[in-house]
This record gives structure tokens, C-alpha cells and sequence, in this order.
């Protein structure tokens, strides 16, 4: 089975603690390329959501993003560090005596200048474990979600690779079938070109055979032939393997314009021509759709 790299899936987990709301979105790119947006209390699970993603997508640009909302009518609270602050106001006494001693009169700080000091106000702690491990399981949910959406897309791209490969081998196989005629024919017309030369004795046959063998040798296509064969038997293996088949593929896809190219360029009948355009067209259409194959 093969999965397209494109996809999108979203799922959410509402708790005591709020909402949490994963979005993935993938599309095709040749290596994997992550992209993760978080919110500030969940930077610390970075490095294990990437590893998360990374065990379940092979390929693709995927981007992530965590939204967290917090219950309705919550509201954050604040505590007073209250050993800081009375050590903080002992030192901004002790600032003002010394700079009136030395200067005349100094404001001393007012309570909102106390306030805004670092490490006055502090948020209480929680306990943030539920809220991680559901970011996490919920990752993994829509992480499923994502797999299922680029397996079904994937799905319908094998139906259309593996008709794209009856046809080809078809056009293989009524190749194939006219080669014999195809010699016979290439015979007849250089016996008839020989015939229309004015020689002073009778041609050598034995020599004629020869640059016949060879003439027939330069046209042979029979190992581009089997080369195709061997490539569509090659591509359904890789549509039926459960590994990712992108690359293997995107190579065969190559292998097979290259032999169309030869078997082109080779042939010396109009129906073998024109069978091998149909064959790059075929191959052409395979080829875009399997850029998107993981």
C-alpha cells in the first residue's frame, strides 16, 4: 500500500484544564520538513512531538499546529513571592538613605514600582502533567487521522498507477507482436533497394545476410521491451509493498521514459512509433502522480 504526502487532519481534547486542538497539514516535498507552532507552555515537548510526528510520517512538508484554550471564566492568578518582595524593599530603603545622604530628598518606590520588579508577581504552581500527556495522545490521534487521509488519497493514486501499467504492458505486447513483420518488411525493402542497383556482378549474398543481421541488430528492441515489462512488474511490487515507495517509484519512472526514449528512436515502423509516444504520455501521467507518493 502507498500513501499520498498529502493530507490534513485535526482533532481536539477538551479537560478541566481547557481545549487543546492539534492541526496537521502535509504536502509533498522530497524529504521530510517539519514545521511546529506551540504555545509557550508547551515548548518543553517540543523535541518529543517532532519525534512523534517523525515515527509516523516518512515524507512530506508537514506543519503542526497546538492550540490551547483555557477554561471560560478562568482567570490567571498571581502570587507575591512575599520573601523576595520584603528583601526588595530592605534594599530599596537602604538605596534611598544612601542617595539622601549624598543628594537631598529620593522617592522611595511606590507599590506598583515594586510590582513591575522581576519575580515579585509569580503565576501559582500547577499541576501541568494532565495537560502534556493530553497534547501528546492527542497528537498521535490526529497523527492516525493524517495516516488514514494520505492512505485513502494513496489508494486512489495505486488504482490509477496500476491502470497506467495494464496499458503500457499492453502497448508492450502489440509491440512486441509486430516485430517479425517489422523484420520481414526491412528485409523485403533493402532487397528491393539491392535490386534497384546497377552492380557489375551478381551481389554476394553471404555478405548481404550480414548487413542484414547487423541493419536488424541496430533496430532490435527486444531488451527495451523486456526492460518495460520488467519495470511495470517492478512498479506493482512497489504498489503492493507496506514501506514507503515514493523514491523507488520516482526511479522507475525515469527507467521507464529512458526505454520509451530508446524504443523511439530505435523504431523503424509507424505503429512502433507511435506507440512509444503513447507509452511517454502514459508514463508522463504516472510520473506527476507519483511526486505526491510518500
Amino acid at each position: 500500500m502507498i500513501r499520498s504526502m498529502t493530507g490534513f487532519a485535526r482533532r481536539e481534547h477538551a479537560g478541566a484544564f481547557g481545549t487543546l486542538a492539534w492541526e496537521l497539514r502535509t504536502v509533498n516535498h522530497r524529504y521530510l520538513e517539519l514545521s511546529l507552532r506551540l504555545p509557550d507552555d508547551f515548548r518543553s515537548l517540543e523535541s518529543e512531538f517532532r519525534a512523534t510526528i517523525s515515527s509516523a510520517v516518512r515524507r512530506g512538508k508537514l506543519d503542526a499546529t497546538l492550540q490551547f484554550r483555557a477554561p471560560q471564566g478562568s482567570s490567571a492568578s498571581l502570587e507575591i513571592d512575599a520573601a523576595f518582595l520584603d528583601e526588595l524593599i530592605d534594599r530599596a530603603q537602604e538605596v534611598t538613605r544612601r542617595a539622601t545622604a549624598h543628594r537631598g530628598t529620593l522617592a522611595s518606590p511606590s507599590p506598583l514600582d515594586l510590582m513591575r520588579w522581576p519575580g515579585v508577581l509569580k503565576e501559582p504552581e500547577r499541576d501541568r502533567a494532565p495537560l502534556l500527556g493530553a497534547a501528546t495522545a492527542t497528537l498521535k490521534e490526529a497523527l492516525a487521522d493524517l495516516t488514514t487521509s494520505r492512505a485513502s488519497e494513496g489508494e486512489r493514486i495505486a488504482v490509477m498507477l496500476g491502470s497506467r501499467c495494464t496499458q503500457l504492458q499492453a502497448l508492450v505486447g502489440a509491440i512486441r507482436t509486430r516485430q517479425p513483420d517489422v523484420r520481414d518488411r526491412i528485409r523485403v525493402r533493402l532487397e528491393e533497394r539491392l535490386g534497384q542497383l546497377t552492380l557489375p556482378a551478381e551481389p554476394n549474398r553471404e555478405r548481404f545476410e550480414q548487413e542484414l543481421a547487423l541493419a536488424l541488430a541496430r533496430m532490435d528492441v527486444d531488451e527495451e521491451l523486456d526492460r518495460l515489462s520488467s519495470h511495470v512488474a517492478e512498479t506493482a511490487k512497489a504498489l503492493d509493498g507496506s514501506e514507503p515507495a515514493g523514491r523507488r517509484l520516482d526511479f522507475l519512472m525515469q527507467e521507464f521514459n529512458r526505454e520509451a526514449n530508446t524504443l523511439s528512436s530505435k523504431s523503424q515502423d509507424s505503429e512502433t512509433t507511435r506507440a512509444a509516444v503513447d507509452m511517454k504520455v502514459l508514463i508522463e501521467q504516472m510520473r506527476e502522480q507519483v511526486q505526491n507518493v510518500e
